[in-house]
């Protein structure tokens, strides 16, 4: 199935929509793409952490474990959907994404798990793109006008981001110290936390 297709047919729901389906499925299986420290920062209870990299990596054997009873999130859908377009290509029968984050079922009336509190990726990636821009505007200001291609390179940077649905700058930030709380899970462990 090509990625065009499998965008057409990926299913959303929103937050009081999530909430409602965790009070009436036993059965329903959320998984949270986001990086652990973002997953441990919040999440649903009973919730797995599978992030995206992971998937990606186990797209096949995920697929074939799933039921149609799945719900993929992130912190704004954006992974999610990838995840679901992955594992729909792999082969899923089903599935939905939420549009919105664990915030948003905290908002409409839902329980969250919280813990060691983290900027999610796309705020910390606003930050570093934002703070870069000004630094190289600054310093190409102050000490020599070649600082402002920090700036070009960072809007190239982010351009690419965009029309490739990618984020290098998201990757690099996941090895810092901060998000680095948590521990990513084994493909193990998912495996026997899905069996549960």
């Amino acid at each position: 199935m090509s990625p065009a297709a499998t965008a057409e047919t990926t299913k959303t729901i929103d937050a009081p929509t999530l909430k409602a389906l965790l009070e009436d499925n036993p059965n329903l299986v959320v998984i949270d793409v986001r990086n652990p420290a973002e997953f441990e920062s919040a999440h649903l209870p009973g919730s797995h952490n599978i992030p995206l990299p992971m998937l990606s990596a186990h797209t096949v054997e995920l697929s074939a474990r799933l039921g149609s009873d799945v719900v993929i999130l992130c912190q704004s859908g954006v992974r999610a959907k990838q995840a679901h377009e992955r594992l729909a290509a792999a082969g899923l029968q089903g599935g939905q994404v939420l549009t919105g984050s664990v915030d948003d079922v905290e908002k409409a009336g839902g329980s969250v798990v919280r813990g060691k509190q983290v900027w999610d990726m796309e705020r910390q990636v606003r930050f570093a793109a934002g703070g870069l821009v000004g630094l190289g505007l600054l310093a190409g200001r102050i000490a020599s006008p070649k600082f402002r291609v920090l700036a070009g390179g960072v809007s190239g940077g982010l351009v690419f981001s965009a029309l490739s649905n990618t984020c290098a700058m998201g990757k690099a930030l996941a090895y810092l110290p901060w998000n680095q709380g948590a521990s990513e899970p084994s493909w193990e462990e998912i495996q026997a936390n899905l069996d549960r």
